[in-house]
């Protein structure tokens, strides 16, 4: 995994930068309605608090979606690159470090949506309240977690979720 110190930058799968939005954050009911429907993945990195480095933690081209519904429940899933058949069990082990995936009722709170996880890949998950900070721009959606330790990576560091999503057509 390539390590880059890039803080206030977000770099894509294409090694583009990706600055993020400029324009007013949309909050509440608005950001609300900007979220409904379904988005598809661009970009996933993972910014180590520590040292600031930028990884590409599910690879250079990861793959997923999250899809929120008008009744306020949200489906996130998404899967790092170049992932095949499990053959055996510590294949199957490796396949659950290149996954993120919870279902779970939200609602948004300022420019955050909080899910409380119903089900999800990582047991710890369940029934825990998952907050992500959102900026929809047009079709374009930057997605930032809180720093926390991550189920699947960073040995026991802090770290946090950068994430660009674009409205599926």
């Amino acid at each position: 995994m390539a390590a880059q110190h890039v803080r206030g930058e977000i770099m894509s799968n294409h090694s583009q930068t990706i600055t993020p939005s400029t324009s007013t954050p949309l909050t509440g009911a608005a950001l609300k309605a900007a979220l409904v429907g379904t988005w598809e993945l661009i970009s996933y990195k993972v910014e180590e608090e520590e040292s600031g480095a930028l990884i590409d933690a599910m690879g250079d081209h990861p793959r997923g979606r999250v899809i929120f519904t008008q009744d306020d429940w949200v489906a996130f899933n998404l899967e790092g690159t170049g992932r095949t058949p499990a053959k055996t069990d510590d294949d199957r082990a490796r396949l659950m470090q290149t996954l993120v995936a919870y279902i779970g009722r939200y609602h948004i709170e300022d420019n955050q949506w909080i899910t409380q996880v119903e089900t999800a890949w990582a047991p710890e998950w369940v029934g825990t309240q998952q907050r992500r900070t959102v900026t929809v721009d047009g079709n374009t959606a930057d997605v930032i977690t809180p720093w926390r330790l991550m189920p699947n990576w960073g040995g026991g560091q802090m770290s946090r979720s950068i994430i660009r999503f674009h409205r599926a057509g």
